[in-house]
């Protein structure tokens, strides 16, 4: 299944624990999963497992690389991860 791209830029770093990033990374997946929940399962009956998974790899598809977000600027999450990449790459 594919999981969705949210946290760029977010890094927690091992050993120490960054509260704010951990807030904040909880905020963010609580909000990804309301959205999941309301556009995708709810309106569904999936029948089985497979459906459902199925189902919802379709919809990771979609949030990431079709889906405009106003948070991000009307760019999808998949725009704004490979813009940072390439400029991270670039910069390096």
């Amino acid at each position: 299944m594919l999981m969705p791209m949210l946290v760029s830029g977010v890094q927690l770093v091992g050993g120490g624990h960054d509260e704010l990033a951990l807030e904040l990374l909880h905020l963010l997946i609580e909000r990804l999963w309301r959205t999941v929940k309301y556009e995708e399962v709810f309106l569904k009956d999936y029948g089985h497992l497979f459906a459902a998974r199925e189902s919802l790899d379709e919809y990771f598809r979609f949030y990431n690389e079709r889906r405009r977000h106003t948070s991000l600027g009307k760019r999808t999450p998949a725009e704004v991860y490979w813009n940072g990449r390439t400029r991270t790459a670039k910069a390096g």
